[in-house]
């Protein structure tokens, strides 16, 4: 029994189902979840020494790799000023100042500690401001785990929410809408029937939780168009795009300007951390300028600060970062449907950026229906075989990837041929 295993199997008489997330059970693809010990650069090191090349980077903060130096000195110089202080620091101003500089749509922003807690902050936000109580999410897409959230879609897009998680009550899943993403005729339908009741739409303008699925053409432009016509807030989930797909987000790469947008990951340089921002008018409906309350003693701590301000003022004073990422994801997907071709599969591949998914199914995949469709034992196949050629993919189909620029030419040839070898491996088992 490796150490891996040895840990998870104490860690399920501890942890409910071994983990402190969900998908790091292994479930959606078999076996015992990998134990990481250390990472750096582009590497994870696991509890038995083996080293994997690593195409997640913690769900994406790590756009510049592990163990980053420029971040990994600003925690060393804060935390000798002490951890917390649950007061105003000069940290705090200097990334509100930094987050609206490099995302025009931000006038005023506020900093909690997860994705999570933003999304949530952010629909109390837009119900606070246009007096609604209803609000419009995509099926697929995921906005943390909060109660509004939780719900699934039902079997067409007329049809009202259902808790999706025991403890989701019924009255909150009655003001949750559900549509398909990519079906504009399916929010105006919602808007239409629900006349002056939806305060919010909220989405992921590139859907990073079916998998990687990009939006259609017009599709963003449909939905700011259906809220200005309507009074509706439109909130841009960009915890995982945001700083990611360009210097200001998934909005800057489409030319889309939403009302709220909420962040995480990237501006916390790996520490816990999140943020809620928008329209100067909206934001001052947030306690203490307004009556929506929302507060945290951790909210814009020191350390996360820190960390946050180094990997930013990078992004932001060196925007090569960008085009080699442009050139990381291209190269990997280029490679990836050669594996493809050569195997004699019609695989779909989603790419955008930093970010892909390979969806193991023929469909084009541009909604979660769509997504569902894939071969789920062959991803766990696949899934593994890679695992075995030391590259740590997402333990998920309905997970995308994220590159950093940590991985070498020579690196992605390495993943290129792993790949290859694992879809061998995939048909053969």
């Amino acid at each position: 029994m490796t150490t891996s295993e040895q840990l998870f199997e104490k860690a399920k008489t501890l942890i409910p189902g071994g983990v402190n997330s969900p998908v790091r059970a292994f479930r959606a693809v078999g076996g015992s979840p990998i134990f990481i010990k250390s990472a750096k650069g582009p590497y994870l090191y696991d509890e038995d020494g083996r080293q994997y090349i690593e195409l997640i980077n913690s769900w994406g903060p790590m756009i510049l790799g592990h163990a980053f130096e420029p971040v990994e000195k600003a925690v060393r110089d804060a935390i000798q000023h002490s951890f917390s202080f649950g007061a105003p620091t000069r940290k705090e101003v200097e990334m509100a100042e930094l987050i609206t500089t490099m995302v025009p749509s931000v006038e005023k922003v506020r900093m909690v500690n997860s994705g999570t807690e933003a999304t949530m902050a952010a629909i109390r936000v837009a119900r606070g401001f246009t007096g609604r109580d209803k609000m419009i999410k995509f099926e697929g897409c995921y906005h943390g785990h909060g109660d509004s959230f939780l719900i699934a879609a039902g079997s067409g897009a007329m049809t009202m929410g259902i808790p999706d998680s025991p403890g989701v009550t019924k009255a909150t899943a009655a003001d949750t809408l559900t549509a398909p993403f990519n079906d504009l005729a399916a929010v105006e339908a919602l808007l239409d029937n629900n006349h002056n009741q939806v305060a919010a739409i909220i989405l992921e303008p590139v859907v990073g939780n079916m998998g990687c699925v990009l939006p259609e053409p017009g599709f963003l432009e449909g939905i700011r168009d259906l809220c200005d016509r309507h009074g509706v807030v439109l909130i841009f989930d960009e915890v995982m795009t945001g700083f990611r797909l360009a210097k200001g987000g998934a909005q800057e790469r489409f030319g889309i300007t939403p009302d709220l947008t909420t962040m995480g990951k990237i501006i916390g340089g790996g520490m816990p951390v999140g943020a809620y921002g928008g329209r100067a008018d909206i934001m001052n409906m947030v306690s203490p300028a307004g009556p929506v309350y929302q507060a945290g003693t951790l909210s814009g701590n020191p350390i996360a600060m820190s960390a946050g301000l180094a990997m930013l003022h990078h992004l932001n004073d060196h925007p090569d970062v960008y085009t080699r990422l442009e050139e990381i994801g291209e190269k990997l997907t280029v490679g990836f449907r050669a594996g493809l071709l050569k195997a004699g599969l019609n695989y779909t591949i989603n790419h955008i950026g930093s970010m892909f998914t390979l969806f193991m199914s023929e469909r084009s995949i541009s909604n979660f229906t769509d997504a569902k469709t894939c071969d789920l034992p062959a991803f766990g196949r696949y899934f593994h075989a890679m695992l075995d050629r030391g590259v740590y993919l997402a333990p998920s189909q309905f997970e995308s990837l994220f590159m950093s620029v940590a991985l070498t030419d020579a690196l992605i040839d390495q993943v290129i041929r792993a790949n290859e070898e694992s879809l061998q491996v995939m048909m053969n088992n």
